[in-house]
């Protein structure tokens, strides 16, 4: 299989997830609006959310992939299962010390970290309280999902693990509808989704327990012990958990500002939500597969594969995100009012979370360009070198977020998490050339140009029709705004693709291949 067939694997479950996410945001949007209760739950799940990516998807699995990968390359099937088996008691212990901790002490937490501009509003702080207390267990499950997820990855079995947490959706979406169809209290409504979070969790770690058993791949609990290659993973984990915990604290601040404006936090989820389709679906389809994929590389001495999926690596995430981010700039408005703008969700709101869209989207390259350089680090086991660039990207985020807050509110939080992440982008990519560890090729220099020209005109016919259809559907019914958004989507896409095939931005071999095969 090739890499653009693995990143695709890995992206379609991805999108299947990322469109029941925008089905459970639309139900939450109409079920909830944009109220206290909204601001409460997002507020309540960011937290198990930051230490599940600080834990799970970040320091754990950039140090956890990188040997389990070259166990199972040097030591087999044998090798990889003990060190699996190690690693799993260690993190399981610590993942329940860190939960009854947590739970034990969470009016604290959320008075100090998690929403402290709550604290004026006596009930809004209290049922955050207390949906955070149910859905932190999410944190231990998905702890052990996102291990024997990098188990299957590193096996280059990407499309279950990639496809599990739809089942998240797939429950929310579930609650969502049972409560709007009896009418629920928006609290009531608020605690049935934190226990559908809760049960989601047990769900998709269940999936993939199955799934690592039927690869042949069985791991049994035992007493912890820190034996030399734990003491090695937790050595390597050390940088990445700083490096990790500076960009959740990075969001955890930019939370902490939003908690002061009313609204805010639940405006940039909602805009967030919209930007995550494509970040989602390219970023994590690059980070989940190129990482397995260099260290083999670099374990076999092979560097010209290594500069090989990295040069694919670039081209593909920067072929799909700077067309995605041009359209997502320059029609926030119409695809927000399209998927939210229902129920209690009011027209204002359409506004303003399109502003937060808006300067979401002009960061969405940088974001997926991080996915592709940090793995040139992360594979040759250096963790360090990313962590303190992710410290440099947090002061700068929030400098710039407390900076332009008192000018831009809510808006702020999302530019300056852009224009730090493209800060990120300019130090990793910069060290990388510097050590000679990676070079664009002359090819692949020439398609990133191309894709530049191709989105910026692009981006020309977005702007021509948003102003000959879009404009004039303001206030009309659903059916007709839903068919003029969808068509200048439509076009756009046909216009940047043909634009790409003209100008070389895509591999035409490749593209050939992959219609035979479709054909086929």
């Amino acid at each position: 299989m090739s890499l653009v067939a693995k990143f695709a694997s890995v992206g379609s479950a991805t999108m299947a997830s990322r469109i029941l996410g925008f089905a459970r945001e639309a139900l939450v949007a109409a079920a909830l609006g944009a109220g206290p209760v909204t601001d409460a739950f997002y507020a309540a799940f960011r937290f198990p959310n930051l230490f599940r990516r600080l834990f799970a998807e970040g320091a754990f699995n950039t140090a956890f992939i990188p040997l389990f990968s070259k166990e199972l390359e040097g030591g087999g099937m044998e090798a990889a299962r003990k060190f699996g088996e190690d690693v799993l008691a260690v993190l399981l212990t610590a993942l329940l010390a860190l939960s009854a901790l947590a739970m034990i002490f969470m009016p604290f937490l959320v008075g100090t970290i998690v929403a402290p501009g709550f604290a004026d509003t006596p009930e809004k702080f209290d049922l955050t309280v207390v949906m955070t207390r149910v859905m932190f267990p999410y944190l231990l499950f998905m702890s052990l999902v996102a291990m024997l997820s990098g188990v299957m990855n590193a096996m280059r079995k990407f499309f279950l693990a990639a496809l599990a947490p739809v089942l998240l959706n797939v429950i929310l979406i579930a609650v969502l509808a049972t409560a709007l169809s009896v009418e629920l209290p928006a609290r009531t409504t608020g605690l049935w989704l934190a226990w559908g979070v809760f049960a989601s969790g047990i769900a998709q770690l269940l999936i993939l327990v199955v799934a690592v058993r039927r690869a042949g791949f069985t791991i049994r609990l035992h007493v912890p012990r820190l034996t030399p290659a734990v003491r090695r993973l937790l050595v390597l984990m050390a940088p990445a958990l700083i490096t990790g915990g500076i960009m959740q604290i990075n969001l955890l601040v930019g939370q902490i500002i939003a908690s002061v404006q009313d609204k805010a936090i639940a405006l940039l989820n909602f805009a967030d939500r919209i930007n995550q389709l494509p970040l989602g679906v390219i970023g994590i389809a690059v980070g989940v597969v190129l990482l397995p994929e260099l260290a083999r590389a670099l374990k076999a001495g092979d560097q010209r594969e290594a500069q090989h999926l990295q040069n694919r690596s670039l081209e593909f995430a920067l072929g799909l995100t700077v067309p995605a981010a041009v359209g997502l700039m320059i029609i926030p408005a119409p695809i927000v009012g399209l998927l939210y703008e229902r129920g209690e969700f009011t027209a204002l709101d359409t506004q303003m979370t399109a502003a937060a869209l808006a300067a979401f989207a002009s960061g969405l390259p940088a974001y997926v360009l991080t996915k592709v350089f940090q793995p040139g680090f992360f594979a040759r086991e250096d963790m360090k070198t990313p962590m303190w660039f992710s410290l440099v990207t947090v002061i700068v985020n929030i400098a710039l977020s407390l900076a332009l807050f008192p000018l831009y509110g809510h808006v702020a939080i999302a530019l300056a998490t852009s224009l730090s992440s493209w800060v990120n982008v300019v130090l990793l990519s910069g060290t990388l050339w510097r050590r000679n560890d990676f070079r664009p090729s002359a090819v692949t220099s020439r398609r990133i140009v191309m894709i530049l020209v191709s989105s910026a005109l692009m981006g020309g016919v977005a702007y021509g029709l948003d102003a000959v259809l879009l404009a004039p559907q303001q206030g009309a019914a659903l059916p007709l705004r839903a068919a003029a958004v969808l068509f200048v989507v439509a076009a756009a896409v046909i216009a940047y693709l043909a634009l790409a095939v003209l100008t070389g931005a895509v591999d035409r071999t490749e593209l050939r291949a992959a219609m035979r095969r479709r054909g086929a």
